[in-house]
């Protein structure tokens, strides 16, 4: 696996491709979704099997090799934050949970009752754990809804083919 240098907003970057992917999915599925830019929740959606309305707040993170299975974790305030949006807006409190770790890329999507049921809150929050003893539980879980891709990068710049692809570049003669 190569060595990945991320870039200095990649956090922020990473969260919004978890937004972005969790509601291209509930859309994809037929939800009916928006993004909402409001403290507490970032997605809207209608459940269209049993029309609840669910607000939904995305939790991402982007692993570094090694660091996979590191739990995700969940500040207190964020549940007070989701609960106090999903009162004013009429709406369930979910939690999606975005992990890209190595080769795969995975989201989960749970009520945050389930969620706080399976890891209550302690002093200042809780986590989203990701071994592979609780991917194996979040399977089985109906409460949980999951998807995943497995993500491979085909070619990509290295310190070694940097140098050969300027160089190339330059050599080429343009079209024009």
């Amino acid at each position: 696996m190569m060595k990945i240098n991320k870039s200095t907003r990649h956090a922020k970057i990473t969260g919004d491709f978890g937004e972005a992917v969790v509601l291209y999915w509930l859309s994809k599925y037929g939800f009916e979704c928006a993004p909402v830019d409001h403290t507490g929740i970032d997605i809207i959606a209608r459940n269209l099997h049993t029309n609840e309305v669910m607000g939904i707040s995305v939790k991402s993170r982007s692993r570094t090799e090694g660091s996979e299975e590191e739990y995700v974790s969940i500040p207190n305030d964020s549940f007070d934050k989701a609960e106090a949006a999903c009162q004013a807006f009429g709406c369930s409190p979910y939690f999606a949970v975005v992990v890209d770790a190595g080769d795969t890329i995975r989201a989960f999507i749970v009520p945050m009752k389930r969620l706080l049921d399976l890891f209550p809150k302690g002093k200042r929050g809780t986590g989203w754990k990701m071994s592979d003893h609780y991917l194996r539980r979040y399977a089985e879980d109906p409460d949980i809804m999951a998807f995943e891709f497995k993500a491979k990068t085909a070619r990509w710049w290295t310190a070694n083919n940097a140098l050969q692809h300027c160089a190339g570049s330059a050599a080429r003669p343009r079209r024009g």
